[in-house]
């Protein structure tokens, strides 16, 4: 285990994230970027970078709140240290999430209403059943669900969002492309660390796997919530249009996973998440030992 946890050492991740992919950025992106005026300027545009951006908020403070949690409950002093860099890398996450929804307009005086107010209801309850784990001291289900689960999931909504922003919103997607280095940083010390653990305590699996199952349900609901309003469409139009009227090229290419962004419908977006996700987790399980449970679908 020695071995493999020098790859997590704090020294890698000093050379790696603060020393390495973070230089010279503020907030995760190059100094003196901008969202783009049209995002600032459409009431509609800005109300859904809003709520996506409440979203990621509430996501990254249940991964700050579980990751700071497991380092008490940790069974070794490298697991320990590894966890307290993703605390320090969830907590950047949290501000530099929190610091777009300031850009975006959010007053600080009115930030926990707006997160509490616009928080997915799935989303919350997801958070509730990984820090129930975290707050009992289960080591082996809260990492399964926080750095498994939660990352797992994290990491490919935040590369199909990179993906679609690049050419619109370069701001958010360098602050995007920092995420998703720590993300698979996260996602590999779980994965590692885990499966050791479960050869050691195979009474624990049958626990993992209701966890895993029910955090599943209650983030494809999250997912389905997201895709199914109408909102993806209609944002989508919006920027077409001014894109028109300003006599600038609209964009036709935006390929992630095999599906355009630009112009794929909203439950084929839906449907190409999700199936990543749940491709991703159930190769990770597989290797840890974990069967995957299959939820309900929303």
């Amino acid at each position: 285990m020695a071995d493999f946890l020098d790859g997590y050492s704090i020294q890698r991740w000093l050379e790696s994230c603060p020393n390495g992919y973070l230089i010279d950025t503020e907030y995760g992106h190059e100094p003196g970027l901008t969202e783009p005026e049209l995002v600032l300027e459409d009431p509609f545009i800005l109300d859904q970078a809003i709520s996506l951006t409440v979203q990621l908020v509430a996501g990254e403070r249940c991964a700050l709140h579980a990751s700071a949690g497991l380092i008490g409950c940790a069974p070794d002093h490298p697991s320990k240290r590894f966890l307290a860099t993703q605390a320090l890398d969830e907590a950047r996450h949290v501000e530099i999430f929190t610091q777009r929804l300031f850009d975006l307009g959010v007053k600080k005086s009115e930030l926990e209403d707006t997160i509490a107010e616009r928080a997915n209801p799935n989303l919350v309850k997801f958070a509730e059943l990984l820090l129930e784990k975290v707050d009992k001291r289960d080591f082996v289900a809260g990492v399964v669900g926080q750095n498994i689960v939660l990352e797992g999931m994290a990491f490919t909504v935040f590369e199909m969002l990179h993906a679609s922003m690049q050419t619109g919103n370069p701001k958010f997607a360098q602050t995007l492309s920092g995420t998703i280095a720590d993300e698979r940083r996260h996602v590999g010390f779980g994965e590692n660390r885990i499966g050791s653990l479960i050869k050691e305590q195979p009474e624990k699996k049958p626990e993992v796997e209701r966890l895993q199952k029910e955090m599943t349900y209650y983030m494809l609901a999250t997912f389905a919530d997201r895709f199914r309003d109408g909102a993806i469409a209609e944002q989508r139009e919006r920027f077409r249009k001014a894109a028109e009227e300003a006599g600038e090229e609209v964009i036709q290419e935006s390929e992630w996973q095999g599906v355009n962004l630009a112009n794929a419908d909203p439950a084929e977006l839906e449907a190409a998440l999700s199936e990543t996700v749940l491709k991703e987790f159930k190769t990770r399980l597989g290797r840890i030992g974990i069967d995957y449970q299959t939820p309900v679908r929303p």
